[in-house]
């Protein structure tokens, strides 16, 4: 998983599942520019990454803006001369509010599609003539095993995710022919500042033996995983790491899963 020397640049860098990949991009080799809409998150990953020995930059991005990320790229040409590897990784779960609601509505779908479709496909589009130029790049998208089903609690996030699926495929046929790869990562089951949002809305469910949601989610995880273990951050960045390197260099319009085994293609 040598990234020895590239430019990496992952959205949505500041927690979670982006800082996860950021620092095994940087433990392994990577200079990392983490972007996020939060720019004090960013810049405290951005400050683990030089703690690892590598370049970093933090960046503020609206991933929902043209001229934002159109300025979030800028930046960090400017800064590193390339981007070499790109995450898509800012995602949402829904609008604010979305936790006290039994059902999404329309500003739920209008959002999540905003961030988890079109925004992947507006840093793509800043990013990849960069790359096309280069007829190098390695472009990795954050999907979800949402996105291979079905969902009667938040119908407009799995089909946002299903549709970077497919965004994905796309996106691999367009850019095949000046080498570069393009593929995404499904994650499972993650302890993250979202499936803290899920639970919170899940907590409107019956619970008549009084767990916490922490204990909720890792009796979920128990029942739906046949290894029986939850996803971390860094699994997602290991595999991420992977396919942002030449080992990968055959891989192309694939979609991941990296779920314990809960989900098998």
């Amino acid at each position: 998983m040598n990234v020895n020397g590239k430019v990496a640049l992952v959205t949505g860098g500041g927690r979670g599942i982006g800082r996860g990949i950021s620092l095994v991009l940087a433990n392994n080799g990577a200079d990392v520019a983490v972007a996020d809409l939060n720019a004090t998150s960013a810049d405290a990953v951005a400050q683990e990454v030089s703690s690892a020995g590598r370049r970093s930059m933090a960046v503020a991005v609206d991933v929902t803006d043209g001229a934002s990320v159109e300025s979030m790229v800028s930046q960090v040409i400017d800064r590193f001369g390339r981007v070499d590897i790109l995450v898509n990784n800012a995602g949402v779960i829904g609008a604010a509010g979305w936790e006290d609601r039994e059902k999404p509505n329309e500003e739920d779908w209008d959002f999540i599609f905003s961030v988890n479709v079109k925004g992947i496909a507006r840093v793509t589009d800043a990013v990849s003539p960069h790359m096309v130029g280069r007829r190098y790049g390695k472009i990795v998208n954050i999907a979800s095993i949402a996105g291979r089903r079905g969902s009667d609690r938040n119908p407009p996030y799995n089909v946002s995710k299903a549709g970077v699926i497919s965004l994905t495929q796309g996106q691999s046929l367009e850019l095949a022919s000046h080498n570069i790869n393009v593929n995404a990562i499904c994650p499972g089951l993650l302890w993250t500042p979202m499936w803290e949002r899920i639970t919170a809305r899940n907590a409107m469910s019956p619970n008549p033996e009084g767990k916490t949601q922490r204990e909720l989610f890792e009796d979920y995880v128990a029942s739906s995983t046949p290894l029986g273990r939850e996803q971390t951050p860094e699994d997602i960045g290991n595999l991420a790491a992977f396919l942002a390197s030449d080992f990968s260099e055959n891989i192309t319009g694939q979609a991941i899963n990296v779920s314990g085994g809960s989900h098998m293609h």
